[in-house]
């Protein structure tokens, strides 16, 4: 079977490596950008879309008020970059929020900002699949039609390929990612020239519609509303900026100062296309609905249920490159990639923050490790489940979707530059040095402003998205909160309970006797092997314990005994209802509740095959009593193998494999040859 899946797995992930490669895995800025910040850069193909979708709502006349959304999005933006930069600085060992937040604030605030993490890497996974699955869609309809279906092939795809490593798999995301941010400026570029310089007038595909208004006339708090939800719905442009944060260990060094310039670039790129694509979305006059079909009016009559809505950035392109160009195709594919790839920033920061909850005891210790290739594979995988499941749930719709977004990153936002506010002041307390002070409290002005306005932000996000879907991620948030304090009290739990007393002597643990028993179904080689073995032991009382069944079995079994003359004494138990583990346990509390300070040790003779199949054909009673013992106190169970030949077959095969290596593994020969030759040298 090791064999059946072994070479599937490194063709998919690639050759094992060693733990000394790791500092190899390191990222340089110019990898690091598509690595870690590829979700906010490509949130700006869906953000102005749901900026224009919740302005809708009070007619096209609202649309005049999206560069004002806009240019609230930038300086949250720019307020987000400038105080990260400061966490990376103080705290580069990759706890990002979680650590901030539990060093000044505490664990529960810690917890808190972990569980808010943890759900919003599942949404960024979910979301941008499902937006580049529409993306793509605009240009390939049978895309479109399936995108659920297409939506779970890219989450599989992409854990695949992270499994691969972070650094491998973030240089198959540069090109894309480096593709998509060219494009885009080269959309605006060239639109800004068509229509600035040559005076030509473009028009998006929806152009010559019209929106009917769900609510007409707005005015006064319900306006003000609308703006907010549709700021907060702008918002989501800002989503990933967190991951860098968290991500500072993979950067090489020096770590904190590539960190801060891959934010300040990741900011200033992000900002310069979503303020251009909002720009010429309405200079093409893009029309954009929640409820297309019947608020979109074409001559008169809603467009109706065959009407596919393109996003904003698909409509802007086919406007200023023309609908077929060859530029408008690459942008359309970029677009659809890099959405794809903006995934990959929730599987880097998932499952290295789930390695360090593993390390505090938060979660199951099985996230902490690192698989083959030096990624934390079971974060990726647990991950992509997550993802799979909301993106079937709800269809791998964005407009659903984006609902639940944000509200996890603010609440992490928040709270991360509450504590670092917290974190200065604890530094300026001790400090006397007057520039290292004029630094920290320029520091702590910038945190405590960016704590300000995203919790501002963090109000808005929920008082006007709680009720169309920001409910779920809370959910989300308590059930991980609640998980995790779980987990922690029964690691603590352990622990105290596994832990040494010094206090009393190890004598006093020790058992009076040891009453050794073997189970004995037929006197064959594996029974006699482990009555051997028993003996070997030298235990106060030694037995053989069999159960009877059937009768004429029974009988050939005491007269083969007798007849061989083993010196071990043979007791029989019968179990009038064909049973067997349960009389075996009856019998074994009964010698501890003779002698409650004896143990008893039960030996359970079994056969080692060499097949998988062969597995579900023996052993299983011995797994069953196996299963019961380990909850019996005082008590202990060896198994005594016996290889069949089959067995010795699989040794051979174990052997074999050790000695193949995989292709182009051993291209340079050796690794002692590698590791003598510049020693000769010298």
């Amino acid at each position: 079977m090791s064999k059946l899946t072994d070479l599937p797995k490194r063709i998919l992930i690639g050759r094992a490596l060693r733990s000394d490669k790791l500092g190899e895995t390191l990222l340089p800025k110019r990898v690091a950008l598509p690595v870690f910040a590829s979700d906010p850069l490509s949130s700006v193909a869906y953000a102005p879309g749901e900026v224009l979708i919740v302005l809708s709502l009070a007619g096209l006349s609202a649309y005049h008020f999206s560069p004002w959304i806009a240019l609230a999005v930038v300086v949250l933006m720019f307020t987000v970059v400038a105080s990260y930069r400061q966490n990376v600085r103080a705290y580069p060992s990759g706890g990002g929020d979680y650590e901030v937040a539990t060093t000044n604030l505490g664990p529960r605030a810690g917890l808190t900002v972990a569980s808010a993490l943890l759900v919003d890497y599942v949404l960024t996974v979910a979301v941008s699949v499902s937006a580049g699955v529409e993306n793509l869609g605009s240009a390939v309809p049978f895309v479109i039609e399936n995108k659920t279906l297409c939506a779970v092939g890219a989450i599989v795809l992409l854990a695949l390929m992270n499994l691969r490593g972070v650094r491998e798999s973030g240089k198959l995301f540069a090109v894309p990612t480096y593709l998509f941010v060219a494009g885009v400026f080269a959309m605006i570029l060239w639109g800004g020239f068509r229509s600035l310089v040559l005076g030509d007038t473009m028009h998006a595909p929806t152009a010559e519609f019209e929106i009917k208004p769900e609510h007409q006339g707005l005015a006064g708090f319900a306006l003000v509303f609308l703006l907010l939800r549709a700021f907060s719905s702008g918002c989501a442009a800002l989503t990933g900026v967190e991951a860098i944060s968290n991500g500072v260990p993979a950067f090489r060094k020096p770590k904190s100062r590539n960190a801060a310039t891959t934010l300040a670039l990741m900011g200033l790129l992000a900002v310069t296309m979503f303020c251009g694509i909002i720009a010429l979305a309405m200079a093409t006059d893009v029309k954009m609905a929640e409820n297309p079909a019947k608020d979109l009016i074409r001559d008169g009559v809603p467009v109706g249920e065959g009407f596919t809505q393109d996003p904003v950035i698909a409509q802007v392109a086919e406007a200023v490159f023309g609908h077929g160009s060859f530029l408008f195709m690459v942008l359309a594919a970029a677009t659809a990639l890099v959405l794809f790839l903006a995934a990959n920033t929730a599987y880097n920061g998932f499952p290295l923050l789930g390695s360090i909850l593993a390390q505090d005891r938060y979660l199951p210790r099985q996230l902490h490790t690192r698989g083959d290739r030096l990624a934390f594979s079971n974060g990726i995988v647990l991950l992509a489940g997550a993802a799979v499941l909301l993106v079937w749930i709800y269809g791998a719709d964005t407009t659903h979707l984006i609902q639940l977004y944000i509200v996890g990153v603010f609440v992490s936002f928040t709270l991360s530059q509450t504590g670092m506010v917290r974190h200065w002041n604890r530094h300026l307390a001790a400090e006397r040095d007057p520039a290292r002070r004029r630094h920290m409290v320029r520091s702590r002005a910038i945190n405590a402003f960016g704590a300000f306005f995203t919790g501002l932000v963090l109000v808005v996000v929920l008082a006007t998205k709680f009720t169309h879907g920001a409910w779920v991620a809370l959910l989300g948030m308590v059930i991980f909160y609640g998980t995790m304090t779980a987990i922690r009290k029964h690691y603590d739990r352990v622990a105290a309970e596994i832990a040494a007393d010094d206090a009393s002597p190890d004598e006093s643990a020790r058992p009076s006797r040891v009453h050794a028993i073997v189970l004995v179904s037929k006197l064959h080689r594996p029974t006699l092997r482990a009555l051997a073995y028993a003996q070997l032991i030298r235990a106060d009382q030694l037995e053989a314990l069999s159960i009877s069944v059937d009768p004429a079995e029974t009988k050939a079994l005491r007269e083969e005994w007798e007849r061989r003359g083993v010196n071990v004494p043979l007791k029989i138990l019968d179990s009038p209802y064909r049973e067997v583990t349960r009389p075996v346990i009856e019998y074994v509390k009964g010698l501890r509740r003779q002698s409650p300070r004896d143990v008893v040790s039960v030996y359970i003779p079994e056969y080692v095959v060499g097949h998988w199949y062969e597995h579900l054909l023996h052993n299983q009673s011995a797994l069953r009593l196996k299963g019961r013992l380990l909850f019996t106190p005082g008590v202990m169970v060896t198994s005594v193998p016996y290889q069949l030949q089959s067995s010795e077959a699989a040794k051979k095969r174990a052997r074999r494999r050790a000695d193949w290596s995989a292709p182009g593994s051993v291209r340079r020969g050796p690794v002692e040859r590698r590791n003598k030759e510049p020693n000769r040298k010298g």
